[in-house]
């Protein structure tokens, strides 16, 4: 079964264009588990919403040249069709919240306004012998954002390696949260701050922090080109140099192929790139070749007004231009 936070994504707040200004765990619909977790943590809702309002807008943001743009629905759950699919899609999906999260989360903490969670305190030690620094500072409390998102986003499969019946789609989708989960851990830096007489650098003090999110999400965006097609139970004809490849735990996986994006189709959620802005000159993704799936395009002449040549005028205004330019858009038939 699919994780039933990730289904009621838009049931918990969380929307294209915002979170509500309240919530509490008697207003969201969960399971028992979760809500005595809810209850338990309550302090970590803010957290919540944060993680899925930067992993929604670092996947927009990823995806935004491509024939899916990680487009959000108005089904009950945010990202409709493509969270159940089992295509690269939702492998991403999964990877990204399950990041965000932890982030949202570890960066919580790192604000020292609860006890449990202030500092990562399993640093200690010196560094190489020939090296003069040591871990100290406060290096931010990743181990716990990781927890509570196993806890918070994972469902009842334990097992993350493909059984004899090959990968269902609830292991699919834990495994590919595991490896967002690990991105935040594999990208945290390390900062340093020296200490010693006139400036010099006789003794390091080092901690670590989590990277900026947008990194994260390149590192992930990276992880979905390279994804691996894996077997499920449900298919009886699979290649066979697929059946004993491992699988790499950094490797994100997905169970069925994508669908072109090109033609909208409700059913399945796919809007489709009719009326998506193009640039004709690239080669790209974004290119109006391939955005637009060889239908053509069409080109607008757009006239943009803005001020310019502005100078300040003794005493005590503002003296502008009226500049008018002529440009060409470009969008999708």
């Amino acid at each position: 079964c699919l994780s039933p936070e990730l289904v009621s994504l838009r049931r918990l707040g969380v929307t294209s264009v915002g979170v509500p200004e309240q919530l509490n765990c008697s207003h969201v619909p969960l399971s028992p588990r979760q809500k005595s977790l809810c209850q338990k943590k309550f302090f970590l809702l803010p957290s919540i919403q944060d993680g899925a309002r930067i992993a929604i807008s670092e996947c927009q943001n990823q995806f935004r040249h491509e024939r899916w743009n990680c487009s959000i629905s108005q089904n009950p759950s945010v990202f409709g069709h493509e969270l159940t699919s089992g295509t690269k899609e939702t492998a991403f999906i999964h990877a990204i919240m399950a990041a965000g999260l932890v982030h949202a989360v570890t960066i919580f903490c790192s604000h020292g306004n609860i006890t449990e969670c202030v500092c990562e305190g399993r640093l200690g030690g010196r560094g190489m012998a020939e090296e003069s620094w040591h871990w100290g500072g406060c290096s931010e409390h990743i181990r716990y954002g990781t927890w509570f998102s196993r806890k918070f986003l994972d469902g009842a499969v334990r097992n993350m390696s493909a059984s004899k019946g090959g990968f269902t789609l609830a292991v699919m989708n834990q495994h590919n949260s595991e490896v967002g989960r690990q991105a935040v851990h594999r990208l945290m830096p390390t900062h340093c701050r020296c200490h010693g007489v006139s400036g010099s650098c006789a003794v390091k003090t080092c901690w670590k922090t989590v990277a900026a999110f947008e990194r994260v999400g390149e590192y992930l965006k990276e992880r979905y080109e390279q994804s691996l097609q894996v077997r499920s139970p449900s298919r009886k004809k699979v290649r066979k140099d697929r059946l004993h490849l491992p699988i790499d735990r950094q490797q994100l996986v997905f169970i069925n192929k994508s669908p072109n994006y090109c033609v909208e189709n409700h059913q399945r959620g796919v809007a489709g790139t009719r009326g998506r802005r193009c640039n004709r000159a690239s080669g790209g993704p974004d290119g109006c070749n391939l955005l637009c799936c060889g239908r053509g395009y069409n080109t607008h002449v757009v006239r943009h007004v803005q001020r310019c040549d502005c100078k300040f005028v003794w005493c005590c205004y503002v003296r502008c231009r009226r500049c008018e330019s002529m440009n060409d858009t470009h969008t999708c038939k």
